[in-house]
């Protein structure tokens, strides 16, 4: 039983442990690949929850692990792009996004029978150096986005973004992950290293807080966060310290997280969205420094 009656958005950055760490491509086809231990824990506990979440699937994993996508589809769950392989979309420009982009987009097409139209790019790094983004998203098919994280990280970020479910150009919406609004700043709050490094209490506050505000809350998570015995690597500090804290309490709190909040795919819930009329325009390529 469910102690939130607002219906929140669980999003999974479908990707093995080695992409998001930025280690050169050329040495992921000897690392193990391990994307298969994470996924299946993670789809357990959204069965036993009876929650249905959005994958953003990076396109590089998929073609890796093909019967797994297809697994994550006939679960009932949204399909959604991660990208192709794993860039910063400010350092590719607008032709090599484009690029990048349909080419996941092809690679998915294969391998699920619906449309892809929801995005998150990889690092959330969709910013102001790349507002070309969200033209080349729409040209692709893209009906709504995910990687506007209204927060500033040295990686990404647009701390004065609006804090929820905006059209950020007409028939493009954006999704941000949540954040908790503390003296004058956005303080992330729902998933990632954010979620192991916090107190779970401070989690469910901050989710709590989103309802206050009248809004749905965007949660996120990566496959390997289930899977504390996946290599550590010798890595910068700020790096390894994000990526292997706390690993061993993630199965534990994210089926703590699922009993406590009612879970169901973007899709789904910015369909409700558009229904109540909340869609405020927001151009993230002008906000103000």
């Amino acid at each position: 039983m469910t102690t939130s009656r607002r219906q929140d958005v669980f999003t999974v950055d479908f990707e093995d442990w080695y992409h998001g760490i930025e280690l050169d491509p050329a040495d992921w086809d000897r690392l193990e690949s391990r994307i298969e231990i994470g996924t299946c824990r993670l789809l357990d506990l959204l069965d036993e929850a009876q929650a249905r979440a959005t994958f953003f699937v990076l396109g590089v994993a998929a073609e890796r692990a093909p019967d797994l996508v297809r697994e994550i589809a006939h679960r009932g769950h949204e399909i959604g792009t991660h990208g192709y392989g794993h860039e910063f979309v400010y350092k590719l420009g607008a032709e090599g996004f484009r690029a990048d982009l349909q080419r996941s987009l092809e690679v998915l097409s294969r391998l699920v029978n619906t449309p892809v139209r929801g995005h998150r790019a990889p690092y959330f790094s969709i910013t102001r150096a790349s507002p070309w983004a969200f033209d080349v998203l729409q040209e692709c098919g893209i009906t709504y986005d995910s990687s506007v994280f209204p927060v500033h990280n040295y990686r990404y970020g647009i701390a004065d973004a609006p804090r929820f479910a905006h059209e950020i150009q007409p028939g493009l919406m954006e999704l941000p992950p949540s954040t908790w609004r503390v003296a004058g700043r956005n303080v992330p709050v729902a998933g990632g290293a954010y979620f192991r490094l916090l107190p779970y209490t401070l989690t469910r506050f901050g989710l709590r807080r989103v309802h206050a505000e009248g809004e749905p809350a965007v949660f996120y998570l990566h496959p390997w966060e289930l899977d504390p015995d996946h290599p550590r690597l010798s890595l910068p500090r700020r790096v390894a310290l994000t990526h292997y804290h706390n690993l061993s309490t993630t199965q534990v709190r994210v089926r703590k997280l699922l009993t406590e909040f009612d879970f169901a795919p973007a899709c789904e819930v910015l369909a409700k969205y558009a229904c109540d009329g909340r869609r405020a325009v927001g151009n993230t390529g002008r906000f103000s420094e």
